[in-house]
């Protein structure tokens, strides 16, 4: 006994330095922190993943001259082998497809990547684990999700690809994400980021040419692409959060602020603004919910208004300031996201464009998800009690 508790002790040291030094060793490569260019551009969103994918279909098989891919989890089951397939397909006419997928979050079998590679489709994993920050590198994810068709249209958002973002896993249920198609001058900002990413997975720098950047037409909407890697993700929410004059809405799978913006939003709550705080009643890993109520009760307490969404799971990543600035896209408001996850954001300023979009995400709020009272975040039992003593403690990996 007394071996074993040594031992643990000892992987628990190791795994604190490594996450701690690798984290260190990373940010110290990064370029200070610089605003995201304004891009005029278009938007379409998406709330429905039968819906999204038939749109990415009819664009992919009208491809070009290339498609660019980058997925957290990419699946080859019914959903992931028909993408594939049209992969394969357009590859064989002569367009060029990268297809890039996170080290952990992909499952494609070895026969598939096989054919892909016949086809000519170009395979790149980011972020394997390596030496000497093993364990760093292990939770160090590429999270984007961003596809780029001939750098005139692309698509941004929550989605990845496998049968339980359509709602076929039986034990999940309905599944609720958003999505955005994007066309207009934005493009080229997910084309670099893309590109970027790309040289980092597949060691390949691709020469720049103007088929991958292509003139492109200036939409009505202001829209800023917002690439983290690891840091700077908590700033542009408390940026946000503070630019509220009337209501913050949050939605959320992973809801671990952290205190500061814990301190924030009861702060924002008690100046008379409306916080309204959206989760999953049934979460897909465990741990997060538990995770969550530490914050969620001092919350309630302030007058924020905490529901969680029972119609199926709640994917979706939305920040909604007003009726003025929206923010879609890969980050999830949890420590994750905020000090590990590789992430990319689509922040758009414009009301009328908004408006709309925001009844319909609220119809979730009010319409599919029950209210947390105080009374019920206060009774929780003391086996859950426990839990959500352990999941903040291991909170930054969740």
């Amino acid at each position: 006994m007394l071996t074993i508790l040594i031992i643990i002790a000892i992987v628990a040291v190791w795994m604190t330095l490594d996450l701690y030094f690798g984290k260190k060793a990373h940010l110290a490569t990064l370029p200070p922190h610089k605003e995201s260019p304004v891009r005029k551009s278009e938007a379409h969103f998406f709330s429905h993943g039968d819906k999204l994918f038939d749109h990415m279909f009819q664009h992919i098989d009208k491809a070009r001259d290339h498609i660019h891919m980058n997925f957290y989890i990419f699946r080859d089951d019914s959903i992931g082998s028909k993408m594939l397939h049209k992969l394969k397909v357009k590859s064989r006419e002569g367009v060029t497809v990268r297809l890039m997928v996170d080290w952990v979050g992909a499952k494609i079998s070895h026969k598939e990547r096989k054919a892909l590679k016949a086809a000519g489709v170009i395979l790149a994993y980011s972020h394997p684990p390596k030496f000497p920050y093993l364990f760093f590198s292990l939770n160090e994810r590429n999270h984007r999700k961003i596809t780029i068709i001939d750098g005139r249209m692309a698509y941004i958002g929550g989605y990845n690809v496998g049968d339980e973002y359509l709602g076929r896993d039986p034990k999940m249920g309905r599944w609720r994400d958003y999505h955005l198609f994007i066309t207009g001058e934005a493009v080229g900002e997910l084309q670099k980021q893309f590109l970027k990413d790309w040289q980092g997975a597949s060691g390949v720098k691709v020469k720049e040419s103007p088929a991958l950047y292509p003139k492109l037409k200036q939409g009505n909407l202001d829209i800023k692409i917002v690439p983290t890697d690891g840091a700077y993700v908590k700033e542009k929410m408390i940026n946000l959060i503070k630019d509220a004059n009337d209501s913050v809405f949050i939605g959320t799978p992973y809801f671990i602020p952290g205190h500061e913006l814990q301190n924030l939003l009861i702060d924002t709550a008690r100046k008379g603004i409306n916080v309204h705080v959206l989760i999953p009643k049934y979460p897909d890993h465990p741990l997060v919910k538990d995770a969550a109520f530490p914050y969620v009760r001092s919350l309630i307490k302030a007058g924020v208004q905490v529901r969680q969404f029972y119609e199926g799971f709640y994917h979706s990543k939305v920040v909604i300031i007003d009726d003025e600035i929206i923010d879609i896209g890969t980050a999830n408001f949890d420590k994750r996201s905020f000090h590990l996850n590789h992430e990319i954001n689509c922040i758009i300023h414009n009301d009328e464009w908004i408006r709309p979009v925001k009844e319909e995400i609220l119809k979730d709020f009010y319409e599919s998800s029950e209210r947390i009272t105080l009374k019920e975040a206060n009774s929780r039992s003391f086996f859950e009690r426990i839990k959500e003593s352990f999941a903040k403690l291991v909170s930054p990996f969740m």
